[in-house]
């Protein structure tokens, strides 16, 4: 189906569909009675409960998780085209958001809305380098075929947007139908603030980004703005057991017949004596039956995530591999979901600290990271005292691969930061910890022989069909013509 991005959208949340070839959107927001008004609640709900799910392919990729019924493509690193429907549900959804703010003159809806363009946008231009942007989302305007800005034109847009979204939230303005922080203006400018920064880290390999200095502009952000300080600050979304509202792969019939825990993962926890494994790893079926209690780390065994598949279901007839844990697909609301967490910004802070953008700490910021980890999982994981019995975190901060130095070469801060960061993403920050290998290489994640891990995905083919011309400037200007998925974008450069 041709995406929205090309046309004037058709917008649907199960509450109304808004046709272009029917409806003038001036008008529209001109009459407060007209029917394809709708209270700006509404689409928060949508749009907060689709940019908060859970995704399952990022954990193939990051080495967390293994496929036996199949050759995963993400598994295998051999993914191809990824698609552009962002644009025709969420960012559409969103502009409508922020049109109804605007009718009923509700600046935090505006606020939000732009924090939304900002997430969605970002993630966007990380997964293929230059999107439309400037001109995304104007079919209304007579723009059909909107043109690519540059990965660089995004970034600071999206910069930008979330700065203009901090000056705008604020205590006055009704957040109703907010799912994320129930209203609480003040946890959504700490989520906004915090998120300038995982942007701006994101681009650690640059210097500027649209005239901007990305180590300037972090230490002014981080010293003069409000930002996440404990877990109940996290940007996450908690589910219930109602219809539309449990966990995302709550019932999944592959989480519960297939998918099984990858041995790089695994061993990590394994080799630091981590009880968060627990809450992560079903015991080997071996070990249930031999009786070995269940904070036991023998009992526990993952598959190698570059060997053929088949090898991987044989550990299964052998009893030696660890299914997820069953609460990812029995509990209906399981753990929050998060788009970025306290625990990742202390991460963030760590790593500006050992690159030397801001003054401070990197151990304390690294271990308040880890400290805020272990809290989130003894608070959400239920029957958490059958995990966590007698242990004690100052006692692992302590321990030889986990404790931190701030006199270390650069290279072994940042593999601590990022390995111990990577440990807290399973099932959380969606594609944060394989970007984060992209872009500073760590962990080592296994590859197979003669295979790159790729660095983007292949533009949709629906882009090919009805945007031609300027897929192809885009192509020409940032990789040589050519939409392969090795291509580095401007932000690995």
């Amino acid at each position: 189906m041709k995406n929205n991005i090309l046309k004037t959208a058709v917008l649907a949340v199960g509450l109304f569909t808004l046709s272009a070839c029917e409806t003038d959107l001036d008008k529209i927001n001109e009459n407060p009675n007209d029917q394809a008004n709708i209270d700006p609640k509404y689409l928060l709900t949508y749009v907060s409960k689709s940019a908060f799910a859970v995704q399952g392919d990022p954990m193939y990729a990051s080495r967390m998780l293994i496929g036996t019924d199949g050759e995963n493509i993400y598994q295998y690193m051999k993914w191809n085209d990824a698609s552009f429907g962002t644009y025709s549900t969420d960012l559409l959804n969103t502009m409508k958001m922020m049109q109804e703010a605007e009718r009923i003159n509700n600046k935090n809806y505006q606020a939000i809305g732009k924090f939304y363009r900002a997430f969605h946008f970002y993630n966007l231009s990380l997964k293929f380098g230059s999107i439309p942007y400037s001109e995304a989302l104007k079919g209304e305007f007579g723009i059909t075929q909107p043109k690519y800005d540059s990965q660089e034109t995004v970034m600071a847009g999206v910069l930008n947007e979330l700065k203009e979204a901090n000056n705008l939230i604020n205590s006055s303005d009704a957040i109703a139908g907010d799912i994320i922080f129930n209203g609480d203006a003040t946890k959504w400018k700490k989520l906004i603030n915090s998120f300038r920064l995982k942007v701006l880290m994101t681009l650690s390999k640059k210097t500027t980004v649209g005239g901007i200095n990305i180590a300037t502009e972090f230490a002014s952000i981080a010293g003069s703005q409000t930002l996440m300080t404990s877990i109940q600050e996290n940007g996450e979304l908690k589910f219930a057991d109602a219809a539309d509202s449990r966990y995302t792969t709550f019932n999944s019939s592959g989480y519960g017949s297939s998918l099984y825990m990858a041995n790089y993962f695994i061993n990590l926890f394994k080799d630091r004596q981590d009880p968060r494994i627990f809450t992560f790893a079903e015991q080997t079926t071996s070990a249930k039956e031999n009786g070995l209690a269940i904070t036991n780390f023998n009992g526990y065994n993952g598959g190698n995530p570059t060997s053929p598949y088949a090898d991987n279901a044989a550990l299964i007839t052998a009893k030696n591999i660890s299914k997820v844990n069953e609460r990812f697909y029995k509990d209906p609301t399981n753990e929050p979901s998060s788009i970025l967490s306290y625990a990742e910004l202390e991460f963030i802070l760590a790593e500006a600290t050992a690159r030397g953008w801001i003054s401070g700490s990197a151990k304390m910021h690294y271990d308040n990271a880890i400290k805020a980890s272990f809290q989130f999982y003894q608070t959400y994981v239920k029957n958490q005292n059958q995990y966590f019995a007698g242990f004690n975190v100052d006692n692992y901060l302590a321990s030889s691969l986990v404790v931190y130095n701030n006199s270390a070469p650069l290279q072994t801060q940042l593999e601590k930061i990022i390995t111990q960061k990577y440990m807290t993403m399973f099932h959380q920050g969606q594609w944060t910890s394989y970007q984060d290998y992209l872009r500073t290489g760590y962990p080592n994640l296994p590859l197979q022989t003669g295979v790159t891990a790729p660095s983007r995905f292949r533009y949709p083919q629906v882009e090919y069909n009805y945007n031609n011309t300027n897929l192809q400037a885009a192509l020409t200007a940032q990789y040589n013509g050519q939409d392969n998925i090795t291509s580095k974008p401007w932000w690995l450069q």
